[in-house]
Formats: structure tokens, sequence, C-alpha cells
């Protein structure tokens, strides 16, 4: 490998060590999340496993998802995830595969989680397998736990917090390093049916807070706006949605003055049109 794809991905791993969730680089994923921001705190969506796990409570269609993360000016450092998501008898259980990285570094994260609601009140819980291949340093292995909850308030308002890593696992009994844990709170607020605003901290234990903000525009029933900004680092999003019956597109852009331009895509099938029933 030559040695500025090694310098590059360096300096990505640096950067994200700020926004990292159950490892050292951040597993938020799904274009939706990515164009706001990654101010995912109060989305009820299918990425929901891989950001809020209390958001997974919310999905009533069997899905499956797939999104795939690209930084050009850096080789080695893209991510993908897949998810399949289903309701079952009580919740909502999900499953997901994450990898970052490639021959020289990489993380590998297996996912399962399950959600559930109560009136106005959806809780989850996810465990992690998470492994960690470096090139010339071997394999180390983790688990770890990411509780999260959102509250509807009002029919406009919802507030949503999450912990990643609640158990602060080693990555091996002789290694004193634990996994960081991040607290992560956020609001959303929908005025009017088409407009949605929202807003998160995350906060890193040993690092300073990062504020997230995003805003989403449905300009037409099958087309989407969406845009969103980060303070420390600073980032700027853009990006568009798309559905067609039962199929889901999602975009997003990314630029930064220390990482330039990412993009990441994101789709999701719904594999079933039948809802389950609410609970009352």
């Amino acid at each position: 490998m030559s040695s500025s794809k090694k310098t590059g991905l360096l300096l990505i791993l640096l950067v994200f060590s700020n926004l990292a969730t159950a490892q050292s680089v951040s597993a938020l994923m799904g274009a939706r999340s990515a164009a706001l921001g990654y101010a995912s705190a109060t989305l009820s969506d299918e990425w929901a496993l891989f950001n809020n796990i209390g958001g997974i409570s919310r999905i009533d269609h069997p899905n499956v998802a797939f999104a795939y993360d690209a930084r050009p000016v850096m080789p080695g450092a893209d991510r993908i995830a897949a998810t399949l998501s289903t309701p079952i008898k009580m919740g909502v259980a999900g499953f997901g595969l994450f990898r970052f990285g490639d021959d020289l570094y990489s993380e590998q994260i297996i996912s399962a989680g399950y959600g559930n609601h109560l009136g106005l009140v959806s809780l989850g819980l996810k465990i992690n397998y998470i492994q960690y291949r470096a090139e010339g340093f071997g394999t180390r292995n983790a688990l770890s736990l990411n509780f999260g909850g959102i509250a509807q308030i009002t029919p406009q308002i919802a507030v949503g917090a999450y912990i990643v890593n609640l158990n602060q696992p080693r990555l091996s009994a002789s290694n004193l390093e634990r996994l960081p844990t991040h607290l992560i709170a956020g609001l959303s607020f929908k005025p009017v049916e088409k407009f949605l605003l929202v807003t998160e901290i995350e906060k890193d234990l040993d690092y300073d807070p990062t504020f997230k903000a995003g805003m989403e525009y449905l300009a037409h029933k099958k087309i989407t706006l969406r845009t969103g900004f980060n303070l420390h680092p600073n980032a700027g999003f853009f990006g568009l949605g798309y559905t067609l019956k039962n199929i889901k597109i999602d975009y997003s852009l990314q630029h930064s003055t220390t990482l330039s331009f990412a993009c990441q895509a994101s789709v999701i099938y719904r594999v079933s049109k039948k809802k389950r029933p609410r609970e009352k």
C-alpha cells in the first residue's frame, strides 16, 4: 500500500475518533440521517439499528436495507452496512452488519437489537460484536451494549437520547484500554406534515461535544430534500430521497475542510406492504 494511502487512512481514524459509535470510526449509517448531519437521535426509521436503537420499535414493515459511504480522497476509508428489521409478536427485532477499512486496517461489527414502545415512549437495546484488525498487530474483539429511547411529547415535538458502549468493554483482558462511551440527546420539531427540523448534541466522555442540526422538506409525494451541518468538527451536508412503492432510495453529500467530500447512498426495500397492528 502506498504511503499516501496509509497517511489518509490514519487521518480519517484520528478525525472520526470524535464521532465514533461502537468503534474507532462512526457506524452511524443511512443516507437520510447523513444528509441531516447525522442528527438521528429522534429518527424512527429503518436505519435506527445503527443510530438510536430506540427508533427501531416504530418500524411496522419487514425490511432490508443497504448503505455505502465513499470517501474518494481517502482510499481504504469507505464504510458499508446492511440491516434486516422485522416486527415480531411483541416489538421489533433487527440484525445488522457493518464494515470499515481495507487490508491494512478494518473494523467489522455484527449487531442485534430489539425495541418496543408503550404509548408515546419507544425503547431499544442493542448488542454489538466488534472486531478490529490491523496489519502487523493482529485482531482484537469486544462486545458492547447500546441503549436508547424516543419520546413523542406532542404530535409536533419528539425528544430522543441514547448511550453507546454502555458497558465500556475492554479490547482484551490484558489491555486496560476501554471503548469510549458516547452520550447523545436530540430534539425534533415538525410544525407541518412536510417539514422536519432535528438537532442533537453528541458527547464523548473524553472530547468536546459535537453539535448537529438538519432540516427535511417533502417537496413532492415521492421526493424529499434534506440539509444539515455539524459544529466541532465543522461539516456541511445535503441530500435527496426518493420513494417508489416499497423502495426508498436516499443519497447524501458531505463536505468538511478536514475530510473534503464524502457521499453515501442507501436503499431500503420493504419486504411486505402489510403493516403490523399498532398497540393500543
